[in-house]
């Protein structure tokens, strides 16, 4: 795990390694920086401010609307098409004064910087309270690997690197929170010890990490330094955040005090993740998911339970992988959870 992240580190963050050296961004009160968070006050009230990647569609729309539904927060949606997010934000009801659209291409490292420059600019002295990393593309029917701008495999960089690199150009601002915490949202098929992750070929396994090693860039499509496979390519992705949660855990949780974890809501099985599949699996998958497993979640009550991961108290527990007892629910997204790697 440790291998995984420092390799990415290397890949990534030569150029801004000083983001996890918090000690020295901390300063003296001064005069100025009480103006400017004086400033943040008058912009922001008492709401928190959240982060979260891909709020035009599925699980981070359902997820903003309920945050904006409490008053309590400020939510800034990190999405690549804007006209489609102001579209939606107007269908949906959101609050404008309490949601901010930012440009930001995941398959691009330097979007990712331009959009984290945004962000600081348009906050001032705000910290950063909740960041939420759920944006991600599935290709698994892809019989040859697609590039993003930087070179690597795309389903990889737009749902792990992109945001493993957001993450750590952020992690200085949720330090500085109250109740600071990140959230990957991660998937069973990452996890090799559930009938999904572990029972369903192909399985997540970035073995010695060879293709990373290489440079994981074109035509290095995988980590494992295997030919590529689509649909591995998303399950490792997705396990590449939950060992990023764990490992940020035992690293900086003590120091910093964010709580680091990773959420599965449930197979939200009529998402658009699933707009690259073929017609008829479309078609029957949620019927499978609804009747022969009992996984099918829909996207309000998934995006409750990831609204519950950033907003109950009860949930800022770090190293935590939650997930839910039982299939679909009604009502308003309640019930238990099983707490997994806390």
């Amino acid at each position: 795990m440790a291998r995984l992240i420092a390799l990415c580190a290397l890949l990534l963050l030569a150029p801004t390694a000083s983001a996890f050296k918090f000690m020295k961004n901390w300063k003296v009160p001064t005069i100025q920086g009480e103006i400017a968070r004086k400033a943040a006050r008058e912009k922001f009230g008492s709401k928190k401010l959240v982060v979260i990647t891909g709020t035009s569609s599925g699980l981070g729309r359902k997820t903003a609307a309920a945050l904006l539904r409490t008053g309590k927060y400020h939510v800034v949606g990190a999405v690549r098409d804007l006209d489609k997010m102001e579209l939606v934000a107007e269908m949906d009801g959101f609050d404008m004064s309490s949601f901010t659209p930012m440009f930001c291409e995941l398959n691009s490292f330097e979007s990712v910087r331009s959009f984290v420059d945004e962000l600081k600019e348009f906050k001032a002295a705000k910290p950063v309270d909740r960041l939420i990393c759920n944006a991600a593309v599935y290709q698994p029917s892809l019989p040859y690997a697609k590039w993003s701008v930087d070179g690597h495999e795309q389903q990889m960089q737009i749902n792990f690197l992109s945001h493993f690199l957001m993450t750590s150009l952020l992690l200085d601002d949720l330090a500085q929170a109250d109740d600071p915490r990140c959230i990957y949202v991660g998937s069973v098929t990452g996890n090799d010890n559930t009938v999904g992750g572990g029972g369903v070929y192909p399985i997540a396994d970035l073995k010695e990490l060879d293709g990373l090693k290489l440079g994981a860039k074109n035509p290095i499509s995988m980590f494992d330094g295997y030919n590529f496979d689509g649909a591995k390519a998303y399950k490792d992705s997705k396990l590449c955040l939950m060992m990023t949660s764990n490992l940020l855990h035992d690293k900086y949780h003590k120091q910093t005090g964010i709580a680091f974890s990773s959420i599965y809501p449930g197979c939200i099985a009529e998402s658009p993740l699933f707009r690259e599949k073929r017609e008829w699996f479309r078609k029957y998958f949620p019927i499978f998911m609804k009747y022969i497993t009992g996984g099918f979640v829909g996207e309000e009550e998934a995006g409750m339970r990831l609204f519950q991961v950033a907003h109950d108290p009860r949930c800022s527990k770090s190293g935590v992988y939650w997930s839910w007892n039982g299939g679909a629910r009604g009502g308003g997204g309640g019930g238990l959870f099983l707490k997994k790697g806390g």
